[in-house]
This record gives structure tokens, C-alpha cells and sequence, in this order.
């Protein structure tokens, strides 16, 4: 089924020796996985910062201070958990290849 469908773009194209890239289904799994992790991972940087900022402003308010301490250790247990994941999806799509 898959050569049908290239076969099929190579002759709307015109014919001829068209590079069509080919993924299977582990690369195309692997490739939106680390998207996902590269975006989560630059959430929770944001976060990092912004709780770094709100720990700056809240000027010795106790619940300022304990809401930005808990946004800051949040997102230092969400990239962990990220770097966990990246690694055994990794680990387990290298595995069957």
C-alpha cells in the first residue's frame, strides 16, 4: 500500500526520478515524540523563569514565596520526567528497529 501511494506521486508529478522521503512508522513515532518533548521542555524552562521572577517580586510574602518555590521545583520534576520518557521511548523504538 505504501509503494502504491508513492507510485501514485511519482505520476502526478510527471514521472522521473522524484526523492520522495520515506519514514516508517517507528520514525515518524520517534520524530512527533521528540517534538513534544522539545516543546514540554521549553514550557517548563518558561515556567522555571517565571517562578524565578514571581520568588524576586514577592518581596518576603510568605505565600508568594511558596507558590514561586512550587512552580520552580514543579518544573524541575517535569523536565526530569521528560528526560525519563525521551529516554526509555528511545530505548524501546531502537529495540525493534
Amino acid at each position: 500500500m505504501n509503494t502504491t501511494f508513492l507510485h501514485f506521486a511519482v505520476s502526478l508529478v510527471g514521472g522521473g526520478n522524484v526523492n520522495i522521503p520515506t519514514l516508517t512508522a517507528d520514525q515518524v513515532l520517534q520524530n512527533g515524540l521528540n517534538i513534544v518533548y522539545f516543546l514540554a521542555a521549553i514550557i517548563a524552562v518558561i515556567v522555571i523563569i517565571i517562578g524565578g521572577f514571581t520568588y524576586t517580586a514577592s518581596a518576603g510574602n510568605a505565600a508568594s514565596v511558596t507558590k514561586a518555590k512550587n512552580m520552580i521545583l514543579y518544573a524541575v520534576v517535569g523536565i526530569v520526567l521528560i528526560i525519563i520518557a525521551y529516554a526509555v521511548t528511545n530505548f524501546v523504538i531502537g529495540r525493534f528497529n
